[in-house]
Formats: structure tokens, sequence, C-alpha cells
């Protein structure tokens, strides 16, 4: 009961740190949000996204789950990022992965770890798919990092392919498309590809990185 303490101490901490500086931060806030971006990344622990970047309260919508995946048939994701584009109108949408991840390090092994097998399958079909080129890094954990960004690479492109983001690009509403990686060592985001804001930069992003994003 003690860490859940915490957590009520923290949180009225902060609200009198906030509105002590802005006495209306939270009653602007309450009336709607208006976020800049959707930000689609792992439920790990270590990533708090909106500590590591500094947004505010109502800057960011956010979908997490493991191994920050993006399928076809997660009808929770697909709300999430249909709500975002067409209802709140964000204008970057980020796929975050992070290194050390327990999802993708699940995937590279060979135990079975039950229901999450299922979730984890498209990590598994990367590792088949683009096996040359990670069997070709000398050491285990640059192995596993560089699956980590060949599995942020391939949501990106999964994103793209949604008919949710392609029919707002037809629209003239762009969302920009983003991949990053977080490094739990350093605490730095860094990025690995921006911008990709129709159908031409998906094609470019897949003939450039052909062996990352798959066929």
């Amino acid at each position: 009961m003690e860490n859940l303490k915490r957590l009520f101490d923290n949180n009225r901490a902060l609200v009198e740190q906030i509105t002590r500086d802005d006495p209306d931060f939270f009653s602007r806030r309450a009336s709607k949000q208006e976020p800049h971006f959707l930000f689609i990344g792992c439920a790990d622990s270590r990533v708090p996204i909106e500590t590591l970047t500094g947004v505010a309260p109502g800057e960011m919508f956010v979908h997490r789950n493991i191994a920050n995946q993006v399928l076809p048939s997660d009808l929770n994701l697909l709300s999430v990022l249909q709500y975002a584009v067409e209802v709140l109108d964000v204008k970057h949408v980020i796929v975050c992965g992070h290194h050390q991840c327990g999802g993708v390090r699940a995937a590279m092994g060979e135990a079975n770890h039950g229901l999450v097998d299922f979730w984890l399958a498209g990590i598994r079909d990367s590792i088949q798919r683009h096996k040359e080129e990670i069997d070709a890094y000398a050491t285990d954990q640059a192995k596993f990092d560089r699956l980590v960004e060949l599995n942020v690479l391939r949501q990106v492109f999964n994103l793209a392919r949604t008919p949710i983001v392609q029919n707002a690009w037809k629209r003239g509403r762009r969302p920009l498309l983003h991949g990053i990686v977080y490094d739990l060592k350093d605490g730095l985001l860094r990025e690995l590809v921006l911008a990709v804001d129709g159908p031409d930069k998906v094609r470019a992003l897949l003939e450039a990185n052909r062996r990352s994003v798959g066929d």
C-alpha cells in the first residue's frame, strides 16, 4: 500500500505545483483535447513517453501494447488510430520501439510463452525475412538491437497500409508517420524514419529499406 499511497501523494504535489503557476491549467484541458501526436509504443514501464518528451497533458494521444505492434487484426489499435486521425486530426503518428524490449527478445527465442506467442508472430516473421542481415551482426546484442529497429520500420509500413491512413492521405489530411527508437541505456530517442506522408514516400521507404520492412 505504501507504493500506492506514493502515487496519490505525487499526484497532489504535481497538481499543486502546476496550478500554482497556472491556475486554469486543468480547467482549460477539461473542455476538449487537441493532441498534436498519436504515439504508438510498447507497454514497457521503462518508457514513460510523456516524461521523456516533456509534453503537457493534452498534447499526445497514446496507444501502447507489447512490442509496439500495428496489426490489421487489432481492433483496439485501429479504433485508436481512426479516432486520432479522423476526429482529433493529429498531424503526427509515431511508432516508438525501444532497445531491450522484452517482446522482441521473447520472439527471438524458442521458449513457449503462451498467449503472447500469437501476438509476437509478426516479429518472428521478420526474423525469418531478414535472417541473413541479422545473422551478419557479430554479437547477440547487436542482433537484438537491429531487430528492434526492423520491428519499428515494419510497423510504420503497416500503418501506411491501413485504409484509415490511406484514406486520410487521399483527402489531403496528411498525418506524418514517424519511426523512432528509445535507448534505455542513455535515455535518448533516435529517429529511424521521419515524415512519411503519402504512398510515394511509402514506396521510397520500401525501396530504401527493402531488407528492413519486407516485401
